[in-house]
């Protein structure tokens, strides 16, 4: 069983992060164990020491190889950061790397002096929404393989799980307390934004299908002409005794090859905009009780009647005001995050030992592009 979960490691700081990492964090273990599994007799070399803790050329190599294949670059090893074309992208995302790897230190040490602990509950609730989240991983053999596959252990995925919790911690203990917002800033946001607020479209629609069965299979599978065509003659006769008023109750039942027949056709309620184009445009001006034309399916010809709609409109504010909330927390959050990684930097001790990464990551703060 491959590992096949994936996260940005990068999205650290972020309630959102912190519950779907329940599943992803693994693969971020997963590519990096894997990527360094090769690598662990060579002596480290240190490029830079916060506080007294370091950051190595291994860790650095690491956050390297996630980053490119989060942006969907082929990276199989740790030869392959020496690639030309590898080389340059390096030169863009290491600035804002090395600034994340040390505002990432900074946090877990402040995690450290706040008291902050990683609870084995809190890691058994993780490792929980992992089978929940990924369905060829059902019990702790199956992680166990999928962990071993990817060279990696349960205390290191443990590890990835409780540093993001810590450092989670100390964004909700630290940052979001400055983050304050009133009943009226809510309502504000929520007028000035309705379109982020709507309910879909809807519409129920019932089916009649008429099946054209296939001769042969896969490729070489063909239609019968004569076949389709007493189809087409049987449909339109259906549809006929529908628009005189037949009961279409009456008429799924003795008639129509579909699926839906066992729920008399019933389809929906289905949200407009994730209908097919020429299903949404064919019934977009119809009224209830109303019968499209026939149509060409991939397995037959059917046609629909127009049970009910519901048009798009806003969510009542009372509903959704935890939403609000999270959404103006999180246009809210870079700023505050930004000043107080910027606090952090002013009270740590950083110390380079390669004058180039030093650069770099000067470089890195000047962009301002930082994951945190």
């Amino acid at each position: 069983m491959a590992c096949h979960l994936r996260l940005r490691t990068r999205s650290w700081f972020n309630m959102s992060t912190l519950r779907m990492s329940c599943a992803a964090l693994i693969l971020a273990a997963c590519s990096v164990a894997a990527a360094g599994a090769q690598q662990s007799a060579i002596l480290e070399r240190i490029i830079v020491k916060v506080n007294g803790e370091i950051l190595t050329q291994t860790q650095l190599e690491d956050a390297q190889i996630q980053e490119l294949r989060d942006q969907n670059k082929q990276i199989d090893s740790r030869k392959a950061l020496s690639n030309e074309d590898v080389r340059k992208a390096l030169v863009e995302i290491t600035p804002v790397l090395l600034v994340d790897e040390v505002n990432k230190l900074l946090m877990l040490q402040r995690a450290r002096e706040l008291n902050i602990k990683y609870s084995e509950e809190l890691f058994r609730q993780n490792i929980d929404n992992i089978k929940k989240q990924n369905p060829d991983i059902k019990t702790d053999a199956d992680l166990n393989k999928a962990l071993k596959d990817a060279g990696l252990t349960m205390e290191q995925l443990r590890q990835n799980f409780e540093k993001a919790f810590l450092v989670y911690r100390v964004e909700q203990m630290e940052v979001a307390r400055n983050i304050t917002l009133t009943e009226e800033e809510a309502r504000q946001y929520y007028k000035a934004h309705p379109k982020d607020f709507m309910t879909p479209a809807t519409v129920t629609l019932r089916e009649i299908l008429v099946s054209v069965p296939t001769q042969g299979a896969g490729a070489q599978a063909t239609f019968n002409a004569a076949i389709a065509d007493a189809a087409k003659i049987k449909i339109d006769a259906i549809r006929a005794r529908a628009v005189a008023g037949e009961d279409f109750l009456k008429l799924i039942a003795e008639a129509s090859d579909s699926a839906t027949k066992a729920n008399n056709g019933l389809i929906g309620p289905v949200v407009v905009d994730e209908l097919d184009p020429l299903l949404a445009a064919a019934i977009e001006k119809m009224q209830p009780g109303e019968i499209t034309e026939v149509r060409r399916s991939r397995t037959g010809y059917q046609f629909f009647k127009l049970e009910s709609r519901s048009a798009a409109e806003p969510e009542p504010f009372e509903k959704i005001r935890n939403e609000i909330a999270q959404k103006i927390y999180e246009s809210r959050r870079d700023g505050e995050m930004s000043k107080y990684l910027t606090k952090l930097r002013a009270q740590a001790l950083i110390e380079w030992k390669d004058e180039n990464f030093r650069k770099m990551y000067e470089q890195g703060l000047t962009k301002g592009k930082s994951g945190f």
